[in-house]
């Protein structure tokens, strides 16, 4: 069938030449259209829901949101986990999809399931989703500048009713997020003597300034033949509006007012976020979440758009500052990329040349380059996958590799030329040489093809990662396999034509044959030592994989740092916001810095479940060329981690986009992470610090965390039952002045304009800031009397939970392990085995190891059931082109060979066995395949020459094919092999972003294909000899040919032929 569409591609070659520049013109249009962003979407299908529960304690919020929530959340279809968070008045749950489902399915899923749930919640508490974003959402971060004219309060009021509402509807922008500076809120500050006095109590004024703030309409007046609308405007707009709501009047008729018995003032509302700039002092900033699948590149340059608009209507001396830009990483990662594949198609287009010594056979060969890359464009764009650093780095790996087809057929149609030339017509010359190796070549391609089938069935943040460079190498292979029997022998008819240098003539082949000749007359004479020299270098291969670590993922370098330190909960804010400023200024100080945003607590989005005693401090570096002389990134990141040391710090260094997909994702923030369960957080408490005293032991171990899960500091007030009966109270009755009186509670919003801010009412600081002042605080009874809180509860100080966590409805504590100098894999290995050896578990308690390592035995466990299904789908592919099953066999054993190299290589280099590893191994095992075919190929071409002209009559003759196929076809061979590789030393080369996590996956390549073209070279000569021994002695028997012709005897003869040159008609 293959021969047939070749024919029919050149007798129609004008057709296939309109249809080919049609989908030039699609690939172009996609290339300039395919949305563009640094690294895939790496964050699991996810739902938040975000539920505030103002004022209470982690185990209310807990016990009465987040458990009837997580519980619910578990029966939604396809959710694999559900992760619960209970902060102080804040509920978080996350719901983690499988792969695959769709963002929107999964939303419409969980809120039915919400409105399921919603009544068993307390009243007035409502549950809302987060943003349809993902863990890489966070693509550009801002602070306001307002220098010594305003204030943090004025710069939050510009931010949250000015810039924020106007940057969300930018397109691709699911939330603006506000943080850092003060929220305005009007503080009502009750005396509670007064309130005695005038025998008022709490909740009538919180109902009296509910119901003086409203704006009523009265339908409509007709007057005067005109329609008046009717309206009743109350709204509460200052301070003085406040003071002047009456309250009732007295004995004598006197209204009284709020501010008779109050203190009204401006002032901030409780925070639960700081921003730090440079370490110069608090800041107000914004993040801009971008909606998930949108176009990273695009969402900030409108952004960045719109805020220049915006800031023609900031108030005079108000500048925006970029914080954090994600467009500086994406456009380094893009250019680097782009760069690598110009640097590809270079070297690949001077091998061409050099080796045929003809322009426009070269240009043919890389016409298949742009071409292959423009058809992988136009599919992805209809696929909807992102140009980022994996689908780009998987055309770069098959660039060297496309051109192989192509390089071949050339080479084939030069020989067919220089020997059929003025014989037969010129298209019918490229016809047979196309006819003769073309299908070969398409099922060698089809295998390289086939071979990344592992990645596909990759799962979760792996699959997320590779699947987009093992869609585009694939479909880069595939175009140039359809290329190669369709348009290249069109391009080979117009161009490969005119003064063709012979084969024998060629200084590169003449040099070539030269070395090889003298090499496989080694191997043919000595042809079980040549094998038994081939395994026992590959048993040597067992030395270094034995000392080859293992890890998930390569670091990969973005270009920032985050600085992640994790302070004991119960931390102040006060003491937050110094700790923050201390280490910012420090890391500021470093030359290398540009400058630095810091973050403590969280911002106000559901996608940032950060605690107060959580810094995120956002690294942007200045240029490389700019740093001190042999800095490099893990440099500067020991300078920083000595330069702070903190008492009750533990510092973790990482970067941006990666920390927040992994903390969305597992909740793990370091390498690697322990997930204690159980039902007491008490007994977690005290294991997790077990286990961190013999953790900390383990060799490789930078430093270890586990979390306080009872380090909070709680003022519990024990309601005495039998006391509040004597009043006929209730509980509730105390616990509504507990709340009111002292948290506080915004009873109403005021409407300034576009403006709103809340009204608060609480007790005075002074009554409320100690125990002796709060056992005074007044409850008032139904007979009117008001009794001290001290009479119905008893006031203590205890610890406990200052953050609850639960994964699929069971408790957890975690431990932060971060490493220095070991692969995650042997560390974990060497932990677990300490761990089992010195803890021992209560009933109804386990350990879960999780972070990086979570995801490596993930993908360990998949890859060794789907690697072995590919090999056998690689040698029923090259059964389906041999037709033979001993052949396959001989393509098959290239393989082993193709490790030794990759091995070696990797050991040399100093690199871990990880995800990248594996994809590099994959991709040479279809490559090195391909040699194998190459080589087998041009064996039994002349082979099947010899035997149907006559001439496989002895031994001898078999020899002679041997070398024919293997020494005067080394050209073809060596042109892929040197293509495949010298098209993946640039990435070798790389140092910017991405680079990595592509030179992980090229090394394996480029060592393989050394060993294995050393191996096929010499090991398939001298197992082809040996097969066809067998059928050499049965066609001498049918002939009537004495047997035993020994082949050592027919070597001088045949080496002196071979000096001369050999052809078919020679021997």
């Amino acid at each position: 069938m293959l021969e047939k569409i070749i024919e029919a591609s050149v007798n129609n070659r004008f057709l296939v030449i309109i249809f080919t520049a049609l989908i030039a013109l699609g690939g172009i249009y996609a290339v300039l259209n395919t949305p563009i962003d640094a690294i895939p979407d790496l964050s699991d299908v996810q739902v938040i829901i975000f539920t505030e529960f103002p004022g209470q304690a982690p185990q209310v919020v807990e016990d009465q949101v987040t458990y009837p929530l997580t519980t619910a959340m578990l029966a939604v279809p396809y959710a694999k986990v559900v992760r619960g968070y209970s902060f102080f008045g804040l509920s978080f749950v996350y719901i983690i999809f499988e792969d695959d489902t769709d963002l929107y399915w999964a939303r419409s899923r969980v809120l039915e399931y919400l409105n399921y749930v919603s009544s068993r919640l307390p009243q007035g508490v409502t549950p809302t989703l987060g943003p349809d974003a993902t863990g890489v959402g966070w693509v550009y971060e801002y602070v306001l500048d307002g220098g010594d004219k305003y204030d943090l309060q004025q710069l939050r009021s510009i931010q949250d009713w000015y810039l924020r509402y106007q940057l969300t509807g930018v397109p691709g922008v699911a939330e603006v997020a506000s943080i850092g500076g003060y929220v305005k809120q009007y503080q009502v500050e009750i005396d509670p003597n007064k309130l005695l006095a005038y025998n008022i109590p709490i909740q009538k004024v919180k109902m009296a300034i509910k119901r003086s703030n409203n704006d009523v309409g009265g339908k409509l007046v007709e007057m005067g033949e005109t329609e008046f609308m009717v309206r009743g405007l109350g709204y509460i707009k200052s301070k003085e509006d406040i003071e002047k709501i009456a309250l009732g009047v007295d004995s004598e008729g006197i209204p009284i007012l709020i501010k008779q018995i109050a203190n009204v003032k401006i002032g901030p509302e409780l925070r639960r976020g700081i921003t730090d700039w440079n370490g110069e002092g608090e800041a107000v900033g914004g993040v801009i979440v971008m909606r998930s699948g949108e176009n990273a590149l695009k969402t900030i340059e409108l952004v960045k758009q719109k805020l220049e608009e915006l800031k023609k209507g900031l108030p005079e001396g108000v500048t925006i500052k970029s914080a954090y830009d994600r467009s500086g990483l994406i456009n380094r990662a893009i250019d680097n990329l782009s760069l690598k594949l110009l640097e590809e198609l270079l070297v690949v287009a001077i091998v061409c040349i050099v080796f045929l010594l003809h322009f426009r056979s070269a240009f043919v060969a890389l016409f298949t380059l742009p071409m292959g890359i423009l058809v992988s464009f136009f599919i992805m764009y209809f696929q909807g996958i992102n140009a980022n650093i994996m689908s780009l780095g998987g055309i770069a790996i098959a660039i060297g590799a496309m051109v192989d087809a192509a390089i071949v057929m050339i080479e084939n149609a030069h020989k067919h030329i220089e020997r059929d030339k003025g014989k037969k017509d010129h298209w019918q010359i490229i016809i047979d040489s196309s006819k003769e190796v073309g299908p070969a070549l398409f099922y060698s391609l089809l295998i390289i093809t086939v071979s990344f089938l592992p990645v596909f069935t990759l799962e979760a943040q792996e699959g997320r990662l590779f699947k987009p460079l093992a869609f585009t190498k694939t479909y880069a292979m595939g175009a140039s396999a359809f290329l190669a029997i369709t348009i290249v022998p069109i391009l080979m008819g117009y161009f490969v034509r005119g003064k063709i240098l012979p084969e024998d003539k060629n200084p590169i082949s003449r040099f070539l044959m030269k070395i090889y000749r003298p090499i496989i007359h080694a191997v043919l004479r000595f042809k079980w030592a040549t094998i038994l020299i081939a395994i026992v270098i590959m048993a040597v291969t067992i030395i270094p994989l034995g000392k080859i670590g293992s890890e998930f993922m390569p670091p990969l370098n973005e270009g920032d740092l985050l600085y992640m330190p994790t302070t004991d909960p119960g931390i102040s804010i006060t003491k937050a916001k110094q700790l923050l400023q201390q280490t910012d200024r420090i890391i500021k100080s470093f030359p290398e810095v540009h400058h630095v945003f810091g973050k403590i607590g969280r911002a106000e989005s559901a996608t940032d479940p950060a605690p107060l005693s959580m810094i995120e401090t956002t690294i942007m570096l200045n240029p490389t060329d700019t740093w001190r002389p042999g800095m490099t990134i893990d440099k500067l990141i020991l300078e920083l981690d000595a330069a702070i040391q903190f008492p009750g710090l533990t510092n973790a260094w990482t970067m941006p986009i990666k920390t927040r997909i992994d903390m969305l994702a597992t909740g793990i923030k370091t390498p690697v992470g322990i997930k204690l369960m159980g039902p007491d957080l008490e007994v977690l408490s005290d294991l997790g610090q077990e286990i961190a005293g013999v953790i900390k032991n383990v060799e490789g171990t930078l430093s270890v965390f586990p979390d306080k899960t009872i380090g909070g500091n709680f003022l519990d007030f024990d309601i005495n039952r039998d006391e509040i009966a004597r009043y006929g109270l209730t509980v509730g009755d105390v616990q509504d002045v507990i709340m009111s009186a002292i948290g506080g509670m915004n009873v109403s919003y005021t409407v300034e304009g576009l403006e709103r801010y809340p009204i608060n009412v609480r007790y005075s600081r002074e009554l409320r800031d100690n125990i002796d002042a709060l056992k005074r605080v007044l409850v008032p009874t139904p007979s009117g009397a008001q009794v001290p809180l001290e009479y119905l509860a008893d006031i203590k100080i205890t610890k406990g939970p200052p953050v609850i966590k639960s994964e699929n409805s069971r408790q957890t504590a975690w431990l932060y392990v971060d490493l220095r100098g070991i692969d995650v894999g042997t560390y974990v290995e060497n932990a677990k085995k300490v761990v089992e050896a010195n803890i021992t578990f209560p009933e109804g308690y386990s350990l879960v190891w999780s972070g990086q390592y979570e995801y490596m035995e993930r993908a360990a466990k998949k890859l060794k059931i789907v690697i072995p299904i590919t090999l056998l789908i690689i040698f029923l592919l090259l059964y389906f082109n041999f037709k033979n099953f001993t052949e396959s066999v001989i393509v098959m054993s290239s393989l082993p060979f193709a490790l030794v190299g990759g091995i070696w290589f990797m050991y040399i280099l100093d690199y871990n066995f990880s995800v990248a590893v594996g994809v590099g191994f994959i991709a040479l095992a279809g490559l090195a395949a391909e040699t194998g075919v190459v080589m087998l190929v041009y064996l039994d071409n002349v082979f099947a020459d010899k035997v149907r002209s006559g001439k496989m009559r002895s031994l001898t003759d078999l020899y002679d094919t041997v070398i024919i196929g293997a020494v005067e076809r080394v050209r073809p061979k060596l042109m892929t092999v040197t293509t495949t590789m010298v098209g993946l030393i640039p990435i070798l080369w790389g140092t910017e972003a991405g680079s990595q996590t592509m030179k992980r996956i090229a090394a394996p390549m480029v060592g393989g294909m050394v060993s294995s073209t050393v191996l096929t070279l010499v090991v398939i000569p001298a197992i082809y000899y040996l097969w066809k021994t067998r059928e050499v002695n049965r066609l001498m028997v049918e002939l009537g040919i004495e047997s035993g012709n020994e082949i050592v005897e027919s070597i001088p003869s045949s080496t002196h032929i071979l000096e001369d040159g050999i052809d078919d008609d020679k021997v």
